[in-house]
């Protein structure tokens, strides 16, 4: 096989076709159908997706929600302002977090947020300058957080996010997300009432996403390129619900790039799928030998991402590269607010 390269992902995007904003009605986004057999390419409606799922399916849906996790403070000793973003905790008040100015948070360095609602201190600088953080506060983080927290939109979203729930998936449960699993933002509870009416299972993992999400590839070769681990939880009756459509007959579409690299994280060579819990770096890419996954519900991806990688690898690297181009000439939306992608 050649070496694989980073530009072998790259296409051109003009950047008024990032989405800025979400739609008013969730399910209304376009859906662009990719056929990874033929490459032939429909343009539908996201609520046409119905049309495409038959009795027997099951559909994995991610259900992590996003937390609140920017954080404004100010150093204590300076004053000076100070950005932090919760990425992981680690125990109960200790979180891995990214700071900016990172230069201004070195170890001992203590932030106050919200007037004193809550405090951190750094205790250590881990992997890519993470910062390591110990928070002091009363009551109960969760609603300390949700009072003084923002949403961590990606960097590429320069528009205020008005509703918060609009970066949260309809089925959202376990808080964790640095980010959303963004294709199930498509998703609405009437839209997934027709689908389980329809016949099709539904099975629910969870991955926490973390920022490596949106960390650029570095290295030119894939080979060198090392995922950021992301905590995950397969229950028992997911990978029953999942194993027996697969006996069955049945597909296995995952909505979005978390779901597919959970359930291929705990898959064996059988494609049979196993209850647990962990942490995964799995990176997809071309080449890889799929385990469980059959097709794939996702949004549109950055040029050169590994998220651009996962999909090349379903559907093939020069079918997703015409796709892309072909969204861009119909002035589809990309990324978090964007459009849809169905590769069937």
């Amino acid at each position: 096989m050649k070496e694989l390269l980073k530009k072998d992902f790259y296409f051109d995007l003009p950047p008024e076709l990032i989405a800025q904003d979400p739609l008013e009605d969730r399910s209304s986004s376009r859906l662009l159908v990719l056929d990874k057999k033929t490459g032939v390419i429909e343009h539908r409606t996201f609520t046409d997706i119905i049309e495409y799922l038959c009795e027997g399916d099951c559909l994995v849906l991610n259900n992590t929600k996003v937390i609140p996790a920017r954080l404004m403070g100010v150093k204590k000793e300076t004053g000076a302002s100070i950005e932090v973003l919760l990425l992981k905790r680690r125990e109960k008040d200790l979180w891995e977090t990214l700071v900016k100015p990172g230069k201004k948070a070195k170890p001992g360095t203590v932030i106050g947020f919200g007037d004193g609602l809550l405090t951190g201190t750094v205790l250590d600088v881990v992997d890519e300058g993470n910062r390591l953080i110990q928070f002091q506060y009363e009551g109960i983080f969760e609603e300390v957080l949700d009072k003084l927290g923002e949403m961590p939109l990606p960097p590429y979203i320069t528009h205020k996010l008005e509703d918060k729930n609009r970066y949260q998936t309809v089925y959202a449960k376990y808080e964790g997300s640095a980010a959303a699993p963004t294709a199930g933002l498509h998703f609405t509870g009437d839209l997934l009432r027709k689908v389980q009416e329809k016949g099709v299972k539904i099975a629910y993992v969870t991955l926490h996403v973390g920022l490596g999400t949106f960390r650029p590839v570095k290295e030119e070769n894939l080979l060198n390129h090392h995922m950021h681990s992301e905590f995950y939880v397969v229950t028992q009756e997911a990978a029953n619900i999942i194993n027996s459509t697969k006996q069955a007959g049945g597909r296995v579409i995952c909505v979005g790039t978390t779901s597919c690299r959970t359930i291929e994280s705990v898959a064996n060579e059988e494609g049979e799928v196993k209850a647990g819990s962990g942490d995964t770096e799995i990176f997809i890419y071309p080449g890889y030998k799929f385990q469980v996954i059959d097709n794939l519900i996702t949004n549109f991806h950055l040029p050169e991402s590994t998220l651009i990688m996962l999909v090349s690898a379903l559907a093939g690297r020069e079918k997703v590269l015409d796709a892309y181009k072909e969204a861009v000439r119909e002035r589809y939306r990309f990324f978090s607010f964007g459009d849809a992608m169905f590769i069937k």
